[in-house]
């Protein structure tokens, strides 16, 4: 597998030499000297490049088919989402951890819009198959986007009990699927956002609490899967449930669901990848649920996976933050290959020698892989190819006759090792781990044990998920036997494996459980000491083999408790490196359990130089508690050296028994101990637990009754503090008191001398103000008098006119008369009668002069009555208004204008009667006259 660290380069190469079938690429970033995680890729429509997006902002490009990578877009901050845009090539959509999305043109790095309205992180990007929308979907809300104008169409919001899991466009379809935390799916019609259909809830079964889903590329067939190991088939033409696929037992939970597409199946995929909890991705077919090949495993975990539209490559990121690019064609080859290469299995001979080159093909998943042996495997494969071109096939709890364990041992020999990436592998088929998940589950079940609850203040570790691993194995432990709540060194032979298999704790468990079994036999006889029989092996292995080193350790005082208890107590963890304690474990595990005491053995005589040198007793303590320069494999022949030359009488295979493994479905009973003593350290623990437990209920009493105490003496102190300051807080506020009232006497008399002037401002305002008004008043008056005599000379004005129009028409009736008169006397006697007719006539006209002139004269009265009134209510007036402001000086004078007034004003009303009145009887008596006359010359 080719690594490609992409480093701080902007473009480059993404491989250097041609890829390995399998793994096309291994991607990975570092910047200052420090790994920096890939989150999300996406591929384009053609599947040829995809863009990844790190957790500094970085976009990058990766072309697959010109084998270039380039640095597209610097975001600034990590992104939850990418997307191609389908319609503009170039472009593609980005979602950051602001809750935006940003468009951005690959080619240009330039940014082309931005949009905004989510509250929560988006989870998901979906383009229409047009390319012209796109759906955002975060927790809350999904929103509907126009790429061409980059607006917000529409809103999904919900209520805040049902969560929002997924929201996308089903392919070739005007078809919106969205997918709640309810388990509930619904289909909408994207242009009128109406809904067309719901997915029945199935009600029989395990609540799924769907998280990841799939559609065919046809858009046909929909996948759901969550927090279980069931996935659900669903057909979207009849909205029917109509296929449940069961997981192995291993995937608990599915997050992540991905169809892989086929150019000959006319977008109907029957090949669909399932990532579970553990990392691994398996790839199955929905009709037939087989497995066709699986990707990834525990110790190289995927996180997330995005398939190209072409179906040719996957891209995984995996757990450490790096990307892989996986050939899906390579990987089913690589399928038929093994199938082939496996029919020659019964060629292998016994003694051939098998060279480790290839890979654990399957891990922990149901498989049948037809042989000419018939090998049927149910949880984990390892197929490994051997220098002549041949296959051998091991199963998780047996190893076949082609391969055992005297085969595995010459071949370890050879090599020194297993293969790092197959290590663990090999070391669950040597112990024949039962993987009892049951067993180990009611062990869990009890939660921790009393004995390790304050662990880490013992054994403190930097890494808060090793100690809860530690913590958890040793409670299993201590709940499987009951010593193991006891051993005070228990979490030094735990430890290393806790650190090894710290992803499974079960394994992790069952490892350690394996080698209390058979590499710590007969440990715990004289427990609570050390096991004085297994170290007296070691040093009669050791007087054997090396009488002068044993001779100076003891003219030292020095005992097996102090040069092979530290190596045994902590399985050589504290004195190897990781690397040398695996090399050195491998061989433990390949061989018999005495194998142990001969490392042990061997690694005090591989140093007996410089123990020789030693003569103190703290230079050993600290010589058998840390590191030093030695040859692991030295001291590994040095084992076998032992193992071999070793006289039976003094070898520890005839005390130690062989190989046991645990036992499958329960595990089994650990009585190898003095249970007595165990018994009595458990009352004795208990008593003291028990005593510790009253001592910290009365100590809390204590503690409660003296922080009581201090609390009422600060109380009191406090009271008599505050009492204190009140007081001098009373005596302070009585001088300010006192001082205040002084001050509010000076400002009352200030404030009545101000009142005072304010009072003689006021009357001099008012006096003022008084004569002001009676003078406007008076003027007021004087112009209505003045007004009122100019009304008075109108009114006599119109009277004379009156008066002088009259006359005039008197004067033109005389003359008519005088007139009529001079026709009169030249008339004849016949016109006696026209006479007389006319003197009717005439006598009617003065009969209604004289009523004109009586209802003139009683419209002068009228008036005269009216004007009298008027000049009475002025007079009035006058008169009080004079007596009101003292004003009696001019009353004389306007009573004789008055006076006068009236005086001139009915002296020519009498003219005027009399004037009218001479006249009409003036003209009466010549009229008369005439006519009397003519009627005697007649």
């Amino acid at each position: 597998m080719e690594v490609t660290d992409i480093g701080n380069k902007e473009e480059g190469k993404i491989w250097h030499r041609k890829p390995t079938p399998v793994i096309v690429v291994h991607l990975m970033l570092r910047a200052l000297a420090k790994t920096v995680r890939f989150l999300h890729v996406a591929f384009n429509t053609t599947g040829d490049s995809f863009l990844a997006g790190d957790y500094h902002g970085s976009i990058y490009v990766f072309d697959i088919s010109r084998n270039r990578f380039r640095l597209v877009q610097k975001t600034g901050q990590a992104c939850t989402s990418l997307a191609f845009s389908l319609r503009r090539t170039t472009e593609f959509l980005v979602a950051l951890a602001d809750y935006t999305i940003k468009c951005f043109d690959k080619d240009t790095k330039q940014l082309v819009s931005w949009m905004r309205g989510h509250e929560g992180a988006v989870s998901s990007i979906s383009v229409h198959s047009s390319g012209r929308y796109t759906i955002t979907t975060s927790s809350d809300t999904a929103q509907l986007w126009d790429l061409d104008t980059f607006q917000r169409k529409r809103k999904l919001n919900i209520r805040q009990s049902v969560g929002i899991q997924k929201v996308f466009f089903l392919p070739l379809s005007n078809t919106i699927l969205s997918c709640f935390s309810d388990d509930s799916i619904f289909a909408w019609e994207s242009d009128t956002l109406l809904c067309k259909y719901q997915l029945p809830v199935p009600d029989c079964g395990p609540k799924i609490s769907y998280k990841a889903f799939a559609v065919t590329c046809d858009g046909k067939s929909l996948v759901a899967g969550g927090r279980s190991n069931l996935l659900h088939l669903w057909c979207l033409d009849s909205k029917q449930l109509v296929r449940v696929i069961q997981m192995p037992t291993q995937v608990r939970t599915v997050r992540q669901l991905e169809f892989l597409p086929d150019s000959f199946d006319g977008g109907a995929s029957q090949t669909l990848g399932v990532l579970s909890q553990d990392g691994v991705m398996r790839f199955i077919n929905i009709h037939t649920c087989k497995l066709h090949f699986h990707i990834g495993s525990h110790g190289d975990a995927i996180t997330a996976v995005s398939v190209s539209p072409n179906g040719r490559h996957v891209v995984a990121i995996m757990d450490n933050g790096s990307i892989n690019v996986y050939s899906v064609q390579s990987l089913t080859q690589e399928l038929n290959k093994v199938t082939q290469l496996s029919k020659q299995c019964g060629n292998a001979q016994d003694d051939e020698k098998v060279l480790f080159i290839l890979k654990v093909f399957h891990h922990k998943c149901t498989l049948t892989i037809s042989l000419p042996l018939t090998v049927r495997c149910t949880n984990c494969v390892l197929v490994i190819h051997d220098c002549f071109g041949f296959v051998s096939v091991f199963q998780q709890n047996e190893l076949p006759a082609g391969l055992n364990k005297k085969r595995l041992v010459a071949l370890l020999k050879a090599f020194g090792e297993y293969p790092a990436k197959y290590r663990m592998f090999v070391w669950r088929s040597l112990l024949c781990l039962p993987e009892n998940h049951a067993a180990y589950s009611s062990l869990t079940d009890k939660g921790l044990h009393s004995a390790y609850m304050t662990l880490h203040d013992k054994y403190p570790i930097k890494s808060h998920k090793l100690q809860r691993g530690l913590q958890r194995v040793l409670s299993a432990l201590a709940h499987w036997a009951a010593i193991f709540g006891e051993v005070e060194y228990l979490p030094l032979v735990a430890f290393p494996f806790v650190k090894l298999f710290q992803n499974n704790p079960m394994l992790c468990f069952e490892v350690v459980a394996t080698v209390i079994v058979n590499w710590c036999q007969h440990w715990f006889e004289y427990f609570p000491n050390p096991p004085l029989n297994i170290l007296n092996m070691a040093e009669n292995v050791l007087a054997h083999h090396d009488k002068e080193l044993l001779q100076h350790l003891v003219d030292c005082g020095i005992t097996s408790q102090l040069y092979a208890w530290p190596l045994l107590e902590t399985l050589f963890s504290e004195v190897l490196t990781r690397d040398e304690w695996l090399r050195l474990f491998d061989n433990i595990f390949s061989n018999h359990p005495s194998f142990l005491i001969m490392a042990c053995v061997a690694y005090i005589t591989c140093c007996r130089e410089p123990l020789l040198l030693c003569s103190q007793k703290l230079d050993f303590e600290y010589f058998f508690h840390h590191r030093n320069n030695l040859d692991v494999g030295a001291m590994i022949k040095e084992a076998y050296r032992l193992m071999s030359s070793t006289p039976a009488d003094i070898h520890p295979r005839t005390l130690l028994s062989d190989f046991t493994p645990l036992t499958t479905g329960q595990y089994p009973v650990f009585n190898h101990f003095p249970e007595f003593i165990v018994e009595y350290q458990s009352r004795e623990r208990e008593k003291i637990r028990l005593q510790e437990l009253e001592y910290l209920r009365e100590r809390q009493e204590v503690s409660a009754l003296h922080a009581d105490f201090v609390r009422r003496q600060a109380e009191e102190k406090a009271y008599y503090t505050q009492q204190e300051l009140l007081q001098n807080a009373e005596e302070q506020r009585r001088n300010i008191l006192a001082q205040e009232e002084e001050k509010l006497t000076q400002q009352r008399a200030k404030l009545a001398a101000m009142k005072r002037e304010l009072k003689v401002k006021e009357l001099q305002l008012l006096d003022a103000t008084r004569r002001r008004f009676l003078k406007h008043q008076q003027e007021l008056r004087a112009s209505q008098i003045q007004r009122l005599d100019q009304e008075i000379s109108r009114k006599m004005d119109l009277r004379e006119r009156e008066t002088a129009a009259a006359v005039q028409d008197l004067e033109v009736r005389q003359m008519e008369m005088e007139a009529q008169r001079r026709r009169l006397e030249q008339v004849t006697n016949t016109l006696f009668l026209e006479v007389a007719e006319r003197l009717q006539q005439v006598d009617t006209e003065q009969e209604r002069k004289r009523e004109r002139l009586a209802e003139l004269h009683r419209q002068t009265l009228a008036e005269e009555d009216r004007l009298a009134d008027t000049l009475r209510d002025v007079a009035g007036r006058k008169v009080r208004t004079t007596e009101a402001f003292s004003l009696d000086r001019g009353r004389a004078q306007l009573d004789s204008s008055e006076r006068e007034l009236l005086k001139e004003i009915r002296q020519l009303r009498q003219k005027l009667a009399a004037r009218t009145y001479c006249h009409l009887s003036s003209g009466l008596t010549m009229t008369q006259r005439r006519v009397a006359k003519t009627f005697q010359t007649s």
